[in-house]
């Protein structure tokens, strides 16, 4: 395997579940690019993506993010993540319903120099807001 799946990425699921600005500086760039489905403008750097984790904590305190699967080629990564949490906070409008919560995501990164350069990710946002009973379940 690869340094950025033995080492990188395990510190990576450690700055997200820790929200420790001095591991993301370590990690990302200052002016990596980060593209969310909420925001229609990238998020910058280590502060951008901590507003990632500022915006999904203030609607689920203890979430946590697993590294499911990895695939490495160069200098793209691709990640399959689970996200857990319970809906202890208002979240898009919706408030807090204790719920707990289990969704995917798949996000995709751009490194250079050992860095993260750029993220594109992919949360499972309707299965995330059924299970917080904003979107009524699929029968």
């Amino acid at each position: 395997m690869s340094d950025v799946a033995d080492t990188f990425m395990p510190r990576f699921a450690q700055f997200i579940n820790t929200a420790d600005g001095k591991l993301g500086q370590e990690l990302i760039a200052a002016d990596a690019k980060f593209y969310v489905p909420f925001q229609s403008e990238p998020l910058v750097g280590p502060t951008g993506w901590l507003k990632v984790v500022e915006v999904m904590r203030g609607g689920f305190p203890d979430v946590q993010w697993t590294l499911e699967e990895l695939v490495v080629e160069g200098e793209k990564v691709a990640a399959r993540w689970t996200m857990r949490g319970t809906h202890g906070g208002t979240f898009f409008g919706v408030p807090a319903t204790g719920n707990q919560i289990a969704i995917q995501t798949m996000n995709f990164y751009a490194m250079a120099n050992g860095k993260i350069v750029g993220e594109r990710g992919q949360p499972d946002l309707l299965g995330l807001m059924q299970q917080i009973g904003a979107v009524p379940a699929g029968s």
